[in-house]
């Protein structure tokens, strides 16, 4: 599959992948600070999201203080309209008259009215200063508290439970080879890449697309072309286990677009952009991504280990040269590569006839 797309790329931009998996592109901000608002409004979580963890730990923290600030001073203006904080002494509930009790006992200053609004939030319990259950404004108040502060602690714990289960960090375990190798796989020249799983679990269901990006550097256009990239002996299917280092690899058909690219005087203008994704038992996703460049893709080697259960010292992303060297097919040679073809199968079918013939004498 094929896409063209108009995209404001400028000719300095080499990638727009990085190695590690980044998006190098940067979209163009809003002009006016009303757009950059809105567009802000409009995707609050994915804000959230891409924030650092030091401005997320400062927010937290910020909302339930801002929080206990607002409604200290709401406690304190109430329990100074009731006159609580002209008394001189505390209010014995036992002996004092009952009508004269504050809405607010034994709260006399702004610390005691900030300390009284955390307890009243964690629910810690009350010392010496409680609330008047016989006072109006004082139960409205407590009930307005208790909401605001049961919003305000699914809002945060589920905004840090969603920052914590973004896979960000733990995909960093799944690497992938700084190069390609152009080589035969499965009887095919193909480009292949390796991928190791370093997590020490085994990963199933593993999936990998590709797509293959085309700069125009006149008209900045991108042409965006599809690629199938497998597992030998998979076929089209996902790959049912990680564990040991995979290589994946695209035929260089005629009709591929990559072999196309490859064999093209404009080899500098392209790049190829990998996706990778795994899932564990648990229903946890692993996604990765990284780019190749014309330059990071490796004619005449391959990679030096077939089969290898673990991933050290990078011995598996190792290359070797490989012989003979591919040569990749254009849709203006067809015709010769079929002859080729012909003329092996010829010869294999007269050294087997051969060996037939010694083998009956």
């Amino acid at each position: 599959m094929t896409v063209d797309t108009k995209a404001p790329l400028m000719p300095s931009i080499q990638r727009m992948v990085s190695k590690d998996g980044r998006f190098l592109y940067q979209v163009p901000a809003p002009t006016s600070q009303t757009r950059a608002w809105l567009k802000v409004r409009r995707d609050l979580m994915g804000v959230w999201l891409n924030l650092r963890w030091r401005w997320v730990i400062l927010i937290f923290c910020c909302a339930f203080l801002l929080q206990w600030l607002v409604f200290a001073t709401l406690w304190y203006v109430l329990v100074w309209n009731s006159g609580g904080l002209d008394r001189a002494e505390a209010f014995d509930p036992l002996t004092g008259d009952l009508g004269d009790m504050p809405c607010v006992l034994n709260l006399n200053s702004f610390s005691g009215a900030f300390s009284f609004a955390v307890e009243t939030h964690l629910t810690i319990g009350y010392g010496t200063v409680y609330p008047n259950p016989n006072c109006q404004h004082t139960v409205l108040l407590l009930t307005v508290q208790m909401l605001v502060a049961l919003v305000t602690d699914a809002i945060t714990i589920g905004a840090l439970v969603a920052k914590f289960s973004r896979p960000g960090k733990r995909c960093e375990e799944l690497v992938f080879s700084r190069q390609a190798c152009v080589c035969e796989l499965d009887g095919e020249v193909c480009v292949v890449f390796r991928v190791c799983n370093t997590t020490g679990l085994p990963l199933q269901n593993v999936c990998v697309s590709a797509v293959l990006l085309e700069r125009d550097q006149h008209t900045h256009s991108v042409r965006q072309t599809e690629l199938d990239f497998r597992v030998p002996g998979m076929g089209s299917r996902p790959c049912p286990l990680f564990l040991s280092p995979l290589t994946f690899g695209h035929p260089l058909t005629p009709s591929s677009r990559l072999g196309q690219a490859l064999t093209s005087s404009s080899q500098s203008q392209f790049e190829l952009v990998v996706f990778l994704s795994a899932s564990q038992e648990t229903g946890s996703t692993h996604q990765r991504r990284t780019s190749y460049l014309p330059t990071e893709i490796l004619h005449g080697r391959r990679f030096a280990t077939e089969t290898a259960h673990r991933c050290h010292d990078n011995h598996c992303f190792q290359t070797l040269p490989w012989t003979p060297e591919p040569t990749l097919a254009t849709a203006a040679e067809p015709a010769q590569e079929q002859h080729e073809v012909e003329c092996r199968n010829q010869r294999r079918s007269e050294l087997r006839n051969h060996l037939g013939l010694v083998s009956c004498v």
